[in-house]
């Protein structure tokens, strides 16, 4: 009797452990169907060091950047940049994930670079940014065709910058690098007045002075042509070395008093006379601007002046045909 009463007791407490256990079930089920109704397993979107929403699928949302916000098929966009993208797993409220918004944000943050061409003349200060090679190629050949008397050293450069430039900045740009060759051209028409048989005369011989007689003058004072072109100007005024030389001669010589004979090469000579005092001696090399002599009245001269005389392979030529 005892037995059978046990045996039941076993198998109620079983019962009972087996219908826990069932309760214990369902109700797990119930949770994690709650959860699953309710969470979905996500991706957080970091961009650079900023949380900006969550995805579902990382794989496609990822394929839609690299095809479609980092490629470009405009020629003038040299690529996309954009903050580094992290993805973080998580199970997160269904509700918080919008693909579509999160997408917008990567857009928003994406830059374009441009491709931008400079066109320089050695002179950063004078550079015109154009948004294509071919502007920057023609750019190149009509300032190389307007400007072929002059040395230029125009190149090519391809930049990257986040904005395109404007058609007006490009304008004034042009009229600058225009304005800077025009100044070169204006200096070499300068210097190719200044040059003798190729010497150019980087100085004057005085600074100031005025004509009191020019060359091929005949006056009473002298019993020939006038060779040269006289300079009044006080007494010791410095006398400067026309172009770069070597001292040919230097002292008394005739009707020139003191004498600075400059030999330039190429058969070019300068004389320099009536100077009060010599500072060079012969076989010396000077530069261009030297002070040589000092202003006088020695030999034949009638008052402080300087004699200037430009020779070419021994004949006198006017020398304003190249200063004053």
């Amino acid at each position: 009797m005892t037995f059978i009463l046990n045996e039941d007791l076993i198998d109620y407490n079983l019962k009972k452990k087996v219908n826990i256990y069932k309760i214990i079930t369902i109700s797990i089920i119930l949770i994690i169907s709650i959860i699953f109704i309710k969470f979905k397993p996500a991706y957080a979107v970091t961009l650079g060091k900023e949380e900006i929403g969550y995805i579902g699928n990382r794989t496609e949302f990822q394929e839609e950047i690299d095809n479609n916000i980092l490629k470009s098929n405009e020629e003038s966009i040299a690529f996309v940049t954009l903050d580094n993208i992290s993805y973080n797993f998580e199970f997160v409220d269904r509700k918080l994930i919008n693909e579509e918004k999160v997408m917008d944000k990567v857009k928003d943050n994406a830059k374009n670079i441009f491709f931008v061409y400079e066109v320089s003349d050695g002179n950063d200060e004078n550079a015109v940014y154009v948004n294509t090679l071919e502007e920057a190629e023609n750019l190149v050949e009509t300032l190389k065709q307007n400007y072929s008397e002059v040395e230029n050293d125009l190149k090519i450069m391809t930049l990257y910058l986040e904005n395109q430039v404007s058609e007006e900045s490009i304008k004034e740009a042009k009229l600058k690098i225009s304005q800077s060759l025009d100044a070169k051209l204006e200096e070499k028409k300068q210097r190719d007045k200044r040059t003798v048989n190729g010497i150019y005369l980087a100085s004057l011989p005085l600074s100031g002075g005025t004509i009191t007689s020019r060359y091929g003058s005949v006056e009473s004072v002298r019993d020939h042509v006038h060779g040269g072109l006289d300079l009044a100007a006080s007494y010791g005024t410095p006398i400067m070395a026309a172009a770069d030389g070597v001292v040919k001669s230097a002292g008394k010589t005739g009707g020139y008093g003191n004498l600075v004979i400059l030999d330039h090469g190429n058969g070019v000579e300068t004389y320099y006379g009536h100077c009060s005092s010599i500072n060079v001696k012969v076989g010396e090399t000077v530069e261009a601007g030297d002070t040589i002599a000092k202003v006088g009245s020695t030999g034949n001269s009638t008052g402080n002046h300087l004699h200037f005389e430009i020779r070419i392979n021994g004949a006198s030529v006017n020398p304003q045909k190249y200063i004053y």
